[in-house]
This record gives structure tokens, sequence and C-alpha cells, in this order.
């Protein structure tokens, strides 16, 4: 079978198209034949050794994969050949199969299209963790998303929608707001492509336009950018409210803590992988929401671009660059 594999650490360019044995299910196991692998930011890391984890080397990135199930190993009740799935898989899925534990895997409706479920789990996930656990967000409180043209992003006001929230889409282009706003934000905001965090005034005015979107501040940020954008962010908040920490494509933050007694307000980290591996059954119930909500109309993947294995590397890099709108998949077979 092909595999794209990283073989040392670098950016997307050192990927490499291999031949690799096939894969057989071992006991509690399933294989999947992948058509179809969801590209996120954590993609971008892991390939240069930037992330939380770094599996040993070769590996495939692709931390979420859609197909169907080839075989199964000793044990596996709830699954079976032929059955439509998607898989959580940290890493390993740019691959044309892949061994997969069976929790880790879950049918996915028949009429789901495999890359809209590759495209699925990890950013609404997230997003869905964030904002009703973390940041417990009430209907009729404001919500604004950084990032919001991103996959993660587009989850969050999707999401919060569909909680009732009022949503502001924050991106750095007018393109990337008005796609935030046809998928339902209620208003958009275009920040600089780059910002200064020595830029006093820049800055001020960053939180300024935050703030009348909210009608005086917002309960809720969810920040998927980091960098020089989170300050601005954090001082355009109400009273008590919450500051999520989602990733950092704009680099890691530094903020002055001495706002948070200010406003009473709390900054949460959302770390979605960790939450699954702790709390599996609270995490087997959001899935069920989100599934429903799927069902409903109410949340859609929003997938902009494809590339086949050949060219995962192509799509790594689509990502690393801010290019996207939405999702971007790789596709197999």
């Amino acid at each position: 079978m092909k595999a794209l594999l990283s073989t040392a650490a670098g950016g997307p360019e050192t990927l490499v198209l291999s031949d690799m044995p096939a894969p057989t299910a071992a006991a509690g196991e399933v294989v999947i034949s992948v058509k179809a692998v969801g590209v996120n930011f954590p993609d971008v890391l892991i390939i240069q050794d930037m992330y939380q984890f770094k599996p040993d080397r070769p590996f495939a990135p692709g931390g979420e994969v859609a197909g169907v199930v080839k075989s199964v190993g000793e044990g596996v009740t709830a699954l079976k050949p032929g059955d439509r799935v998607l898989g959580s898989t940290g890493w390993g899925g740019m691959a044309e199969e892949l061994a997969l534990h069976a929790g880790r895997v879950r049918k996915i409706p028949d009429a789901m299209p495999f890359d809209e479920a590759a495209a699925f789990l990890m950013t609404y996930g997230t997003s869905h963790y964030g904002l009703k656990d973390r940041a417990a967000i009430k209907p009729g409180e404001s919500l604004l998303v950084l990032g919001a043209a991103g996959g993660v992003g587009i989850a969050a006001v999707e999401l919060g929608k569909a909680m009732g929230a009022k949503v502001i889409a924050a991106a750095s282009t007018q393109e990337k707001v008005d796609f935030a706003i046809a998928c339902g934000a209620d208003e958009g905001i275009v920040y600089p492509a780059r910002l200064d965090e020595d830029d006093r005034a820049a800055t001020k005015a960053l939180s300024e336009a935050f703030k009348k979107a909210g009608g005086g501040g917002v309960d809720v940020v969810y920040d998927a950018v980091g960098g020089a954008y989170a300050e601005p962010a954090l001082r355009a908040m109400n009273w008590e409210g919450r500051f999520l920490v989602i990733g950092f494509p704009a680099g890691i933050p530094k903020v002055p803590l001495n706002l948070t007694l200010l406003k009473s307000c709390q900054i949460v980290g959302v770390f979605w992988g960790a939450f699954v591996a702790r709390h599996p059954k609270e995490n087997d119930a959001n899935v069920a929401e989100l599934f429903d909500l799927y069902a409903r109309g109410k949340i859609k993947p929003r997938v902009s671009a494809h590339f086949p294995l050949a060219r995962g590397g192509e799509a790594i890099r689509h990502l690393a660059d801010r290019k996207v709108q939405g999702k971007v998949v790789v596709t197999i077979g």
C-alpha cells in the first residue's frame, strides 16, 4: 500500500510517498480502507517535531480519517467489514490502509460523504468541548471567534449559533469574514494580517472594534490564532468573561494578567485530545450531540479544497500558509 511518510523533521516538502506493508488487524483492532483524511494544524506541527506528541519515524501525518472497514480483529463485535466509519488516529492517516483500535472508530451516517466525515470530529469536537464544557456558553451571550474562517473557527461559528450566542467572526481578510458570515456569524471584523504587539495604537483600535461588535464587550473569546491578537481580544472581554485558548498559528501570546483581575475573567485551556482520553464517556455524549446537530442541518463541514494522497504535503502547506476557508481534505482512491 502507499503512505505519505515523514522520514525526517521538516516542512511538508519533506514528506515522501512510499510503499508500506498492508496492516493486519490485531485483537481489538480494525483495518480501515481510507477514503479521506482531514488536514489539521497539528499536522503542520507534528512533522516538524513541534507538537505535544512525537511519534517514531517513519510515520504518516493525518489525525482523522474516514473510510470503510476492511477487516476486524479478535474481540471486535461493534464493527464489521463494510461499515462506513471515521477514525481518530492522532497520526498515521495519510495511508491507503490503517489499523486502528476499535474504540477510536465510529460508524457514520449513510448520507455523510467521506470528505465531510474526515473533516468532522477534530474541529467540531474541539469547538464543542471548548464552548460547552470549558466556557459553558449561554444563549444570548456574545462570542468572538479569532481565525473564524479556519476549520475550528468555522466549527465554533456554527456551534456558537446553534447554542444561541451572538457570534462575531474575526479574520485577516474580508473574503474570510464574508465566508464566516455566510456560515452563520452575525457580524464580522477584519483584523490586520500582521499585528505588532508593540503597536499600542493598533492594539487599542482592534480592542475597541471587538468591544463595539459585542455591544460594549464580549462574553467568550475563542482564540485559534494567538500572537499579538490575544491581548486586544482579552481587553474587550466583559465581566466574568471566558477566554478560550485553542491554538497559536501566529505565535504563543504574552498577555498582561492584570486584565484578568480587572475583569474577573478566566483564561481557559482547551485540549480536546486529552479530554477524550481522560473522559471517554463524556466525549461520547458530546459526539452524539454533534451527530444530532449534523442530522438537523445545524452544522456541516465546509471542505474548501481536496488533494490526492501524492499531494498531501501541498494540503498541509495550504493550511500552514493560512489559505484555507473551512477544511482541507486528502482523498484516496
